[in-house]
């Protein structure tokens, strides 16, 4: 089972009296100081933190390493989450009901079309983080139909603000899908390589899915967890997914190489599906 944390709810508990959370962990408190320590697997969750880093914290003997700041990794891992316990909602202003899919959502405006759906919010996050860092040349993603990319400097004409950069980005979801990200990106052949910003994507007729790598961790013997997102059809907030087939790490997922079956809620990928940006 989850656990869910709240900062005030810790500070309840332990700022008078020491108290074991549950049978799966330890509590010490020494001046006033609380230590928490996860003696099994399970992850915890804060509910009142406000990013991926700091609501999904580091548990058992897994631990992220540390991240260049200037890279996409990094941007990943401290995307901004809306209050937990959030609805999705698509494009219209309709709610996505969560019947075990997801556990929060993207601090992120996706627009009032139907058009930012799984292979969009790849795109949106790839691109507004090389917005975010005036990478503007770097901004390009290829079309379905030619298979070329379209440049935002081309786009942009020199107005480079951010409602002519979401303009672009809604251009771009128009004439491009899983079909041409696919194409895009590039194979990642060993699982054991993967990395934060690394996406999940399978084509299909009349459509596929693809899914990003949003935070990782990993323990002294090599094995890694991962944090996955998602937007869907139709057009929807982007959404950190529960994990389906272990509730006791939900939203963690373990890499098992003795199966290379990836299981989210709403799709099935096998670690052949994984790709990357260039």
């Amino acid at each position: 089972m989850i656990k869910y944390l709240s900062i005030l709810s810790l500070f309840l508990a332990f700022s008078c009296t020491t108290e074991t959370i549950s049978q799966n962990t330890k509590t010490t408190v020494t001046d006033s100081v609380l230590t928490i320590e996860f003696t099994e697997d399970q992850s915890v969750i804060f509910e009142n933190a406000k990013t991926i880093k700091d609501r999904f914290v580091e548990f058992g003997n897994y631990k992220r390493q540390e991240l260049d700041t200037n890279s996409f990794a990094y941007y990943l891992r401290n995307l901004a989450l809306k209050p937990f316990g959030e609805k999705v909602k698509y494009y219209n202003g309709a709610i996505k009901n969560n019947e075990g899919v997801y556990i929060s959502v993207v601090n992120m405006k996706i627009g009032k079309r139907d058009l930012q759906q799984c292979a969009d919010a790849v795109m949106r996050l790839r691109g507004e983080y090389l917005y975010q860092r005036k990478e503007y040349n770097q901004i390009h993603f290829n079309f379905l139909s030619d298979g070329k990319p379209r440049y935002f400097n081309d786009y942009a004409k020199g107005d480079y603000s951010y409602k002519k950069f979401t303009k672009y980005m809604d251009y771009i979801f128009s004439y491009a899908n899983t079909g041409s990200l696919h194409k895009e990106l590039v194979k990642v052949n060993n699982i054991n390589d993967i990395q934060i910003g690394d996406v999940f994507i399978q084509t299909g007729n009349p459509y596929g899915h693809a899914i990003i790598v949003v935070d990782l961790m990993q323990n002294p013997k090599g094995k890694k967890v991962i944090l996955l997102a998602q937007s869907y059809m139709p057009a929807q907030e982007t959404q950190i997914l529960i994990n389906p087939n272990n509730s006791n790490i939900s939203p963690w997922y373990k890499l098992d190489n003795k199966n290379d079956n990836l299981e989210t809620p709403e799709w099935s990928f096998t670690y052949n599906d994984l790709r990357r940006f260039k």
